[in-house]
């Protein structure tokens, strides 16, 4: 099977992400990475010594998909929350420094900002230390999320809801949503978390990988057999417009509205590492739609920006040029 693309297409959508504007809802994260070189193990346990040479700081979690955006040309808004702590302040600061209004970024006093420290050492990661609080949001607090979004939602084209189980998105929240996008037809893309799978009703598109699917539907996938099943069965479930199933090296698998799914082969040449490239996929996928493509117009320009962050090692971002060099110097036609 094969999946062709128009390369002027997508070229022109990209050109139009500046005009694109994208309210992202979920929870805020910090990554932080440890880089280091390995020459010796500890006498104190069988684990490596990890001699460090350099710490950065990254947004993660729903701001990792406002950096995306931004990163490509679009524009966006957060709703998330952080803790009264350096971390909330540094993730606030470095929201602000990509020109990105930083209000919708509610301070809880009553839990920290999440934050996954990874070490990295000869471009492998060795270990991942994660500090955060998963308990539901309290009435208060949500409801400062929530009259955000209602406050933000009216000049915002698309609403991306970033779940990474954290305790920001719940019942509360997506009914919330709901009641905020009905009769606007405004795009409603979610990048789902398995145990929050009932939530997502109604959405535009909903984007789990290869494990969260399988969980979601209830389905093993262990052939094409199982994974049309599975794609169709959240088609059902949620009663929601498509799936697109990220499945890293096999590429992905979009399932439209009536059933039908198109397999849309990778275009990496290189899987270096993974980290948040669901969130590049979320973030480039709803601009494209946005922006005016169709579902697998979108999908392809999303498969492309996945391609690009895949071969880096760290949270990344695609640019609009190296999404566009990408798909410029891509094959007319993705084979699978």
């Amino acid at each position: 099977m094969s999946v062709t693309f128009d390369i002027p297409r997508l070229l022109e959508a990209v050109d139009r992400f500046p005009k694109v504007k994208v309210l992202v809802a979920g929870d805020v994260m910090l990554d932080e990475f440890v880089w280091g070189t390995v020459g010796r193990i500890s006498p104190e346990a069988p684990v490596p010594v990890v001699d460090v040479t350099k710490e950065t700081r990254l947004l993660g979690g729903a701001a990792n998909v406002i950096n995306n955006i931004m990163s490509a040309g679009g524009r966006a808004v957060l709703a998330g929350v952080v803790g009264p702590d350096r971390a909330g302040r540094t993730a606030a600061r470095m929201l602000t420094g990509l020109g990105v209004d930083a209000r919708g970024l509610i301070q809880d006093p009553d839990r920290p900002t999440s934050i996954k420290t990874r070490v990295v050492a000869h471009a492998q990661q060795v270990v991942r230390i994660d500090r955060e609080k998963r308990t539901p949001l309290s009435r208060e607090v949500m409801d400062q999320v929530l009259g955000f979004i209602k406050a933000a939602a009216g000049e915002a084209d698309a609403v991306i809801i970033a779940d990474y189980g954290k305790g920001v998105v719940n019942r509360t929240l997506m009914d919330g949503i709901r009641r905020i996008l009905k009769g606007t037809n405004k795009i409603l893309a979610v990048d789902p978390k398995v145990n929050n799978f009932r939530l997502y009703r109604k959405a535009t598109v909903i984007t789990p990988n290869h494990h969260e699917a399988a969980i979601g539907s209830g389905v093993t996938i262990d052939s094409n057999r199982s994974l049309y099943r599975a794609g169709r069965k959240i088609l059902r479930d949620l009663d929601c417009g498509s799936v697109l199933i990220t499945r890293g090296e096999h590429g992905m698998t979009l399932f439209h509205k009536d059933g039908s799914a198109t397999q849309i082969p990778t275009v990496a040449r290189e899987v270096f590492d993974v980290t948040g490239a669901g969130d590049t996929v979320i973030a480039i996928l709803t601009l494209g739609l946005a922006a005016g493509l169709d579902l697998l117009d979108a999908a392809i320009l999303a498969n492309f920006a996945a391609g690009v962050v895949v071969g880096e090692v760290g949270t990344s971002t695609v640019t609009a040029q190296g999404l566009k060099y990408s798909v410029a110097n891509g094959a007319r036609r993705l084979e699978g």
